[in-house]
């Protein structure tokens, strides 16, 4: 076992068990140990479990991300102190005002990742368990956690659509490579709409208005590319569990843009607008932005000539004439 095997194994040994428990329930309910989809589900409720486990992180994520967007001003204003300043002094002075501007408010760049980073390590180790299936079920490794030499017998038999589950893009066949081509290309795509719906729905015009916006648009784009690219060397199943887990993530994010928006956000604003339709009371702690809009009623339209010309009065006489001729 190397180096990296050592250092991942005690997270390989839960993520096997927690495969070995869900294949042996659902093959309590009928179905086929050896089944190719009795293993993705399997996989799918090991991605379940993990992400409902990060729940609490992803809402501290969330309020970390509303304390970075609400001290957007506040560091705009401290770029623009320092802007043109490149001595050693003026950075690092810059540096620590920035550190004491984070700590003051209970938040940090580097929280909104944590949930990411934080899957990666059970990423790699589900990686690794799948990679080493077949050396597992011949006997050349020991077996890890409840992932038994019978089960992986099996799962190295397993396929979908005739495809085995420790199959790569690389690795495979033609059938293999369009297959994984697709799943690539989905799991690319979820990630790039639910980076997009943040930042075009769920962020305050401030945040928007600021220099980490670039750099932002520029990791919307470049995320999906990377992961599309390090999809051709990933498994089947691996592949699998990273489609699940975005398509949580993105309904996970599209729940919280329509029911909690950012203040200052046009999801807010959307939300408001609903609640206003329904003659709801605006929601504690809205941005005024968004509760002016809601309270603001709409100008009365000016009433509509009939011509352009105004009418000239007539003097009785000239009435008396006119209903003459007409007779």
């Amino acid at each position: 076992m190397g180096f990296f095997d050592t250092l991942l194994y005690p997270l390989q040994w839960v993520v096997a068990w927690i495969l070995a428990l869900f294949h042996e329930l659902l093959t309590f309910l009928g179905m086929e140990p050896s089944l190719g989809w009795t293993w993705v589900l399997s996989i799918a409720g090991l991605t379940i479990v993990v992400r409902g486990a990060l729940v609490p992180l992803f809402v501290r994520q969330i309020k970390s991300q509303r304390k970075m967007q609400m001290i957007q001003p506040e560091l705009q204003r401290l770029q623009k102190k320092y802007k043109g300043k490149k001595d050693q002094f003026s950075r690092q002075a810059m540096v620590e005002e920035q550190q004491a501007l984070f700590k003051k408010h209970g938040t940090s760049p580097f929280a909104s990742c944590l949930p990411l980073l934080i899957q990666m390590p059970i990423f790699l180790s589900l990686f690794r368990v799948i990679n080493h299936i077949p050396q597992i079920a011949s006997g050349e490794i020991s077996p890890v956690g409840g992932m038994t030499v019978e089960l992986a017998q099996q799962m190295d038999g397993a396929d979908v659509l005739g495809i085995p589950l420790s199959s790569t893009f690389l690795t495979g066949d033609i059938g293999t490579k369009i297959l994984t081509a697709i799943l690539i290309v989905i799991m690319a795509g979820t990630q790039f709409w639910t980076q997009r719906q943040m930042m075009t729905k769920n962020m305050s015009e401030a945040a928007l208005d600021n220099p980490f916006m670039q750099q932002q648009k520029m990791m919307l784009y470049f995320m999906p590319v990377v992961f599309g690219i390090g999809g051709i060397y990933f498994p089947l199943g691996v592949l699998m569990y990273w489609l699940v887990s975005n398509s949580w993530t993105m309904f996970q994010q599209m729940f919280i843009i329509h029911n909690m928006p950012t203040p200052g956000s046009q999801a807010e604003r959307d939300l408001m607008e609903r609640r206003a339709r329904k003659g709801k009371s605006p929601l504690p702690g809205a941005s005024p932005i968004a509760m002016k809009e809601q309270t603001e009623t709409p100008e009365p339209e000016p009433e509509k000539k009939v011509s352009g010309q105004r009418p000239q009065p007539v003097s009785a006489n000239r009435k008396k004439k006119r209903k003459k001729r007409k007779k």
